[in-house]
């Protein structure tokens, strides 16, 4: 038989006997650990435990397996089949860096996801997804039409079985209701200067006032504006001789950087969401 690879990853209220209950479940089910990482939140009090396993047992068998014990400790558990692409929508509108990023990644290999379709409510990235041989959908916002935007959404989300929404650089609010329906499964990028300079030209507005550091932040989607739990942050060094134009092309490269970062940790079942914080096992 050929042997299958797994990761398992939980959260549950700390107690004792977790790791002993599912190690042992595991063993019973024919599995070889591989890789193990745990965490226990002072502030919460919540266990996270991510394993990677090998078995020759079909991924059915660790359901089963495990079943018993997500009910004896109150689990939150998933089980998915090592290295499996995420099924992932991407949104953007008009700055195609983020975008790029993340498909280039993904064409490389070294980005575990599979985009079926690219959502935006400009024109100007079709070009860009054409080149990928990926499904542009132009879906226009206006205050007017944002609700039957959103729907549309919603149904391409279902449509295409999708388990990750990407934000990139998609420059419109989502309603709260959209926020709740995508809760733990959309991941939005943007720079790190909030809650300074906010609105139009953020570094412009942090060139005018001589910062030395620039960055970019990832993190969930949440009704509260860019307040979402944060997934990763990169910061870069920057001086007065930097011009305006240069902070923002260097912050371009940042963004890019941290949100492909964000996705793939997501996408390899790194990250589990504490309250407010993330857990993000490296």
């Amino acid at each position: 038989m050929s042997t299958n690879e797994f990761i398992v990853s939980l959260s549950c209220p700390d107690r004792p006997g977790i790791v002993h209950a599912v190690s042992g479940a595991l063993l019973q089910a024919g599995c070889n650990i591989t890789e193990s990482q745990q965490f226990e939140s002072p502030e919460t009090h919540n266990f996270f435990m991510r394993i990677a396993v090998a078995t020759e047992q079909p991924i059915a068998s660790l359901r089963a397996a495990l079943e018993p014990i997500e009910a004896a400790f109150s689990m939150n558990l998933d089980i998915s089949a090592e290295g499996a692409p995420l099924r992932t929508l991407i949104m953007c509108s008009t700055e195609g860096h983020a975008l790029n990023d993340l498909l280039f990644a993904q064409r490389a290999g070294t980005l575990p996801i599979e985009v079926p379709v690219i959502v935006s409510n400009h024109l100007d990235l079709k070009p860009m997804a054409d080149f990928y041989g990926i499904e542009f959908v132009h879906i226009p916002v206006t205050a007017a039409t944002k609700a039957d935007a959103e729907a549309q959404l919603l149904e391409l989300v279902a449509k295409h079985d999708i388990d990750l929404v990407v934000l990139a650089r998609y420059m419109q609010i989502l309603s709260d209701d959209l926020c709740r329906a995508l809760n733990g499964k959309a991941i939005n990028i943007h720079h790190s200067f909030l809650p300074s300079f906010k609105g139009a030209k953020p570094y412009h507005q942090a060139h005018a006032r001589g910062v030395k550091l620039i960055g970019a932040t990832a993190h969930y989607v949440t009704a509260d504006l860019d307040e979402g739990p944060i997934i990763e942050q990169e910061v870069i060094r920057v001086d007065h001789a930097r011009t305006a134009n240069q902070f923002v092309a260097m912050g371009r490269n940042v963004e890019g950087r941290t949100l492909t970062r964000a996705v793939g940790w997501h996408a390899e079942r790194r990250v589990m969401l504490d309250g407010h914080r993330t857990v993000v096992f490296s």
